[in-house]
Formats: structure tokens, C-alpha cells, sequence
């Protein structure tokens, strides 16, 4: 068996999962985390894989899963990752030489992304064969478990969003940087939920609910309160501008999206958990 723990982290994502692990070679251990009651899903894999652990978790969000999954694991290293990532596993192969390289001083390693632009996540020069990056995307990542500890866990008041990028941040302060390998090369296919879930535009407004919550709560746990709150003022009145134009305007859908901004922007400010749940 290779040196290496595979960790998907999963919500209602049968249509994509068989997919994803049919890929995965089976000398690599593999732990599944299912934040739904799919039971039926979770016999039928661990019936046809013998390399594959299958749990069942209620939905506390990305980061709690995670680290219960890290807490199963017997390898000295890692990969968490999303399963609608095309990944090659025989990349890992590089991981590993770069982890010894470095003689397991990283927090975290991770691939260039090949689909995302560098507004929303900042990447190396794409002429270095590996460099130093602030944060790995969180749906890739490549750990070993005794930095992962030494660092802290995944910060569980996070649900969804910046759970990596407050993990890089807080493992950088300890000395620990993050790589990224731009010979690993990936994309991600943006669906690593089911894509028929019901209510798709509650559902997408909850994201939207995590997404400002998770953001202003990293802000305010690098900068603190009073800074934070400066930098987001000018966010705030602009949500608030869409909220009237779009009720004046009676265009019920984005009125409810901005909605969903403000108040898990408001709820993130006055230190209320990240409770919305999908």
C-alpha cells in the first residue's frame, strides 16, 4: 500500500462518486465521508471496494469532516479531495518527492488549476515547475497528519468556504508554507453535490449564506472586529443598495439572493455560528 489516504468528503454526490473512485488504484486506502443518510450508497461501495472506508456523518460541514476523517487514518499523508476533480493519481508520485524534499516541513500541497482564474484563487507563475502559494484550493490538498496536528485541526466553525485558506494562514505563522506542483494539472467540474437536489435556488442561496459568512469570519479571526467591520462597510452598502433596487424592482429572485448575503454577512459580524444548513 502506498503512503497516502485518499479523503472525499461528500454530500448527496452519488451521481458523480462511482466516477471518481473507479479511477482511484487500489493499493491507495480510501476514506469516504457522507454527510447525508445514504446508507444504500455506503453498501454498495464498500461492497464492490475492498480499499474504500465508508461513513456515514451528520452534516456538521467540510472542516469537521475532515478532521474525523483524519482521525481514521493510518498513512503518514493525505489527499483531500473534492470528487468532481479530474486528478490524476499518478501524480502523487510527485507529492511525495516534494513532501520529502522538504522533509515534511509544508502545510499543504496542492495542483494548478486549470478552470479557475486568479481572482478568486491566486496561483504561481505557470514557467515554475513548483513555488511557494498562500493558500492550496481547498478542493485538492495534500497533507502529511503529524504537520496537519502540529498545525491545529480544520477550524469546525467553518461549514463551507476559507476552512483551507484560514489553515495555510494560521500554518504559515508556525513556520509551515504551502507548494503548489504545476505539473499536476487539474480541473473541477463544479458539481460536487448532486446537480437534482431539490430547490436548486435555496440551495444555491445557502452557499451564498456560507460563502460571506465564512469570509468575514476569517477576516475578522487575521485582522480583528473594528478592522473587519472597516473593510466590509463599503460590501454592506452595496448589498443593501441591491436589496431596494430589487424589491422596488420586484425581482423576488435576486432580492432573496442578496437577502441571503446580508443576513449571513450580519450573522458572521455578531458572532452567531454558521448554522444555515443545506
Amino acid at each position: 500500500m502506498i503512503d497516502i489516504t485518499i479523503i472525499i468528503i461528500t454530500y448527496k454526490s452519488e451521481k458523480i462518486i462511482y466516477d471518481f473512485i473507479k479511477r482511484i488504484p487500489p493499493n491507495i486506502k480510501t476514506i469516504i465521508i457522507e454527510n447525508s443518510e445514504n446508507y444504500r450508497l455506503k453498501k454498495d461501495i464498500e461492497k464492490k471496494y475492498k480499499n474504500i472506508k465508508f461513513y456515514i456523518k451528520e452534516n456538521n460541514g467540510v472542516s469537521s469532516s475532515i478532521n474525523f476523517a483524519v482521525e481514521k487514518i493510518e498513512t503518514n499523508y493525505f489527499l483531500q479531495i473534492s470528487p468532481d476533480i479530474n486528478f490524476n493519481f499518478e501524480d502523487l508520485k510527485i507529492y511525495l518527492n516534494l513532501a520529502k524534499e522538504k522533509k515534511d516541513k509544508f502545510a499543504a500541497i496542492g495542483p494548478r488549476f486549470l478552470n479557475v482564474n486568479n481572482k478568486s484563487h491566486k496561483q504561481i507563475a505557470e514557467n515554475l515547475e513548483f513555488g511557494k502559494i498562500d493558500s492550496i484550493h481547498g478542493s485538492c490538498m495534500f497533507i502529511n497528519k503529524d504537520t496537519f496536528l502540529d498545525i491545529g485541526k480544520f477550524d469546525e466553525n467553518f461549514f463551507l468556504y476559507f476552512e483551507e485558506t484560514e489553515f495555510c494562514y494560521r500554518a504559515k505563522k508556525k513556520g509551515y508554507l504551502s507548494y503548489q506542483i504545476n505539473k499536476s494539472r487539474v480541473k473541477s467540474k463544479g458539481r460536487s453535490v448532486n446537480t437534482n437536489i431539490e430547490n436548486k435556488e435555496n440551495f444555491s442561496n445557502v452557499l451564498i449564506w456560507h460563502f460571506i459568512w465564512s469570509k468575514y469570519y476569517f477576516t475578522r479571526k487575521k485582522y480583528g472586529k473594528l478592522i473587519s467591520i472597516f473593510l466590509f462597510t463599503p460590501l454592506i452598502c452595496r448589498i443593501l443598495i441591491k436589496i431596494l433596487f430589487y424589491k422596488g424592482s420586484k425581482n423576488e429572485k435576486l432580492l432573496g439572493k442578496y437577502k441571503f448575503r446580508l443576513d449571513g454577512l450580519f450573522k458572521s459580524i455578531q458572532g452567531r455560528k454558521s448554522n444555515l444548513r443545506p
